[in-house]
């Protein structure tokens, strides 16, 4: 009997190159993927014929809960950090639908915006890191035992809650995340490319503070491999506490970068190009009305995935993020409508 795969996020971006990786390895796998209306539902289609389509919304915990009863795998990518009516409905139907003899496995995305806890409480922004970096192997520990006041903490609490004889989950979370998607739907990040197209707006770069704060990176084709090894851990049916369960929180870091730096070579891609006429980066105050991509630029969140290595055998291979941030800004200039040597032809 095939395995069954629920997938949620489908048409986001990492669900989508998730989705892709899997399936081209795996494409007689039943599957079926969450779309929220026809248009969500035609894109899939359009890449993947043999997917079984259901309609509905996070919202919708009744659907969510029949469709990870029935699964095998659950891949939760759709708003999966943030949305705890969808994370208590899947819990629900994976503990409804499955047993000891017949697990069902859980594989939920989460984000390293968790590890900011410190810097947000103090309202610290732009300063060098002020603490240990996490460890998801010889300290995951402290990873799945974070302040209830971390961002994204009360998911991941109902997730490591479903934990059972019954439900095998594993945690991904995933730092900045680059590179380009291959799903049918959403194919960019945010954090890199909102900082690339405020830059080309605002015709200079800026940073926060002293720009020393320090994130984690990866590109997504690598966090894509990622679940594919956790699919095939799952499908082996072999027993691993180092994957599943109280262990199973998996940083997915590839690179580190400090926003001060990422700010200096998207102006200095930009310039480049001609899109914008300095590569001066200004110091900003933090905006919270901006959103939490435009304060991370400030935030700290360090770790090191030495888990996925060691008992996946995960070998991220993909472009470093400085060698894709031409690319990057190139993409948000055409979403602008911005041709090359554009600032010259303005100034002129």
């Amino acid at each position: 009997m095939a395995t069954k795969i629920f997938v949620t996020g489908a048409t986001g971006y990492i669900g989508g190159d998730a989705l892709y990786a899997l399936y081209k390895k795996y494409p007689d796998f039943e599957y079926t993927a969450l779309v929220r209306n026809s248009d969500s539902g035609a894109k899939v289609a359009a890449e993947y014929p043999k997917i079984h389509l259901v309609y509905g919304t996070l919202e919708d915990s009744d659907v969510l809960e029949a469709e990870a009863a029935k699964a095998d795998i659950v891949i939760h990518t759709a708003d999966s950090s943030d949305h705890e009516g969808a994370a208590k409905a899947i819990k629900a139907g994976l503990e409804k639908g499955h047993s000891a003899e017949k697990p069902g496995y859980w594989l939920h995305t989460s984000g390293t915006g968790i590890l900011c806890w410190k810097d947000m409480e103090t309202k610290t922004y732009g300063e060098a890191p002020s603490q240990q970096p996490y460890d998801d192997l010889e300290r995951v520990e402290e990873l799945t035992g974070l302040p209830d006041k971390a961002f994204h903490r009360d998911i991941d609490k109902i997730v490591l809650g479903a934990s059972s004889s019954g439900v095998k989950t594993a945690i991904v979370c995933p730092p900045t995340i680059y590179g380009p998607g291959r799903g049918p739907g959403n194919k960019k990040s945010r954090q890199v490319y909102i900082l690339a197209r405020t830059t080309l707006e605002q015709g200079h770069a800026s940073q926060l503070g002293k720009g020393l704060a320090e994130w984690d990176n990866v590109h997504v084709q690598d966090l894509s491999e990622l679940f594919v090894l956790l699919v095939e851990s799952a499908v082996s049916g072999k027993e691993n506490p180092e994957i599943w369960g109280e262990k199973g929180y998996f940083l997915a870091e590839n690179g580190h970068h400090s926003w001060g730096q990422v700010a200096k070579e998207v102006a200095e891609a930009a310039h480049k190009q001609g899109y914008i006429k300095t590569t001066e980066v200004s110091v900003d105050p933090p905006n919270e009305e901006k959103g939490f991509e435009s304060l991370s630029w400030g935030l700290n969140s360090k770790g090191f995935a030495k888990r996925a290595r060691k008992v996946l055998g995960w070998k991220p291979s993909g472009k470093i993020l400085e060698d894709c941030i031409p690319d990057i800004v190139d993409g948000e200039a055409a979403a602008l409508g911005l041709k090359k040597g554009y600032a010259e032809k303005v100034s002129g």
